[in-house]
């Protein structure tokens, strides 16, 4: 059966360094990461478990500034391997991957209580204790990544793990979503992600969605090597000609051709961490985008800025300055329409409900607010949104995208870098 394991924990409490310990190789594979001496995207390797099993291993930022990636890579894991530093203990990111992991409904796992050589044996007592305190569900193994003891234990312990674990659906319709895409000299683009259910072989024909692109395979791998067909729960890269690595950004979805809709609107059963506001960044899958949340007739219904290919069952996690909650998928979502562009200026004077902008532009709030959340997935998405971008995703004039922007710039939403803007929060 396939198994993916999942890094969590605060940054610098060690993760990356017990990933190459475990498995030999280095996860920080960015150049800014190993300037900074830290994670700021996804990792993966291989883990050889005892007994010749094989799992696929992602290692998680630990930055809070990086919480988006972490859920990217959350949400595709079978098991947790949550990472406490013995000196310092549970940290804010600790408890709040805590949070995010049973949120996603991930149950399973084990806590390893890292730099073991680091502390005296009183100390190390004192953490694993509280480690068990912390995650009662879990077993918790002492190890040092620089001595390499406790390394077996661990495995040993992962293996058990992984007993419980709930077999993903090898049938049903094909979905894939993807957590990196990147172009190989001689090969193409390549796509990676967690095989959510069905299966994919060299043949097939997917759709990308949203956007519902056609995308030959051409070739899978599983842990580096070449295989027939990859089953569900495995983590698979797909050889795909024809297309380029920005047609696929993370979050989206490769799925058997019309078996899902990409929904706009989605029924979810609430559970609420802490109070949660109207708007919120809804992720799912590898992928995120602004929401609103509207409460009516005791159910909860999230309204997106940018659609999802979810089905019932499906975990959905909200976060606005941290993690205030999450969703499970009711229904079948409500397939997604083309988003209405805002309309042209109205050359009127503004009343209650209506929204100024510069150069004499007037929209009504609503007009507004949905502009504002297409740019700011946007933004999440890319990293950065031009005038020329802007102006294209709102199906607007140049004049009112423009308008748009500079207001968000004034609103402290946005923060204009040349000829590009950024998320404020983003800019540092």
């Amino acid at each position: 059966m396939p198994l993916t394991v999942g890094t969590a924990g605060h940054v610098d409490h060690g993760k990356t360094w017990l990933v190459r310990a475990l498995t030999g190789k280095d996860t920080d594979r960015l150049p800014e990461e190993r300037r900074r001496g830290m994670s700021i995207d996804l990792g993966y390797a291989p883990l050889e478990l005892p007994g010749g099993r094989r799992a696929s291993l992602i290692d998680v930022p630990g930055h809070e500034r990086f919480v988006r990636a972490m859920v990217a890579g959350a949400t595709g894991i079978d098991l947790f391997l949550l990472v406490v530093d013995a000196g310092e203990g549970a940290r804010p990111q600790t408890h709040e991957h805590l949070e995010i992991l049973r949120l996603l409904g991930i149950e399973r796992g084990v806590v390893a209580v890292t730099k073991a050589d680091a502390v005296d044996s009183a100390r190390l007592e004192a953490a694993v204790r509280e480690a068990r305190e912390l995650v009662r569900e879990a077993e918790v193994v002492p190890v040092s990544a620089k001595t390499r003891s406790g390394l077996n234990e661990l495995r040993a312990a992962l293996l058990r793990g992984a007993e419980g674990v709930d077999e993903r659906p090898a049938t049903g319709p094909t979905r894939l979503f993807v957590d990196r895409g990147f172009t190989l000299r001689g090969i193409g683009t390549v796509a990676t992600g967690t095989l959510w259910a069905g299966s994919i072989g060299a043949g097939d024909v997917l759709a990308a969605e949203p956007g519902g692109r056609r995308v030959r395979v051409r070739s899978v791998e599983v842990h580096d090597e070449a295989v027939d067909r990859a089953e569900a729960g495995q983590r698979v890269a797909v050889a795909l000609p024809h297309v380029s690595a920005s047609e696929l950004p993370r979050g989206t979805a490769l799925i058997e051709p019309g078996a899902y809709e990409p929904a706009r609107r989605v029924d979810v059963a609430l559970t609420e961490l802490r109070p949660v506001p109207a708007s919120v960044t809804a992720h799912h899958g590898s992928g995120a985008t602004s929401a609103r949340v509207r409460r009516r007739d005791g159910r909860v219904e999230l309204r997106l800025a940018e659609p999802f290919v979810a089905a019932p069952g499906d975990r959905v996690l909200l976060r606005a300055e941290t993690t205030v909650g999450g969703g499970v998928v009711l229904a079948r979502p409500v397939p997604a329409e083309p988003p209405s562009p805002p309309p042209a200026p109205r050359r009127v004077i503004p009343e209650d409900g209506r929204v100024r902008l510069p150069g004499g532009v007037v929209l009504e709030r609503d007009e507004f607010e949905q502009a504002r959340s297409v740019v700011v997935a946007e933004c999440e998405q890319a990293g950065t949104i031009t005038l020329a971008r802007a102006r294209d995703i709102l199906g607007t004039s140049r004049r009112t995208a423009q308008a748009i922007l500079e207001r968000l710039d004034g609103d402290k939403v946005t923060l204009r870098v040349g000829d590009e803007r950024r998320l404020r929060r983003r800019a540092k």
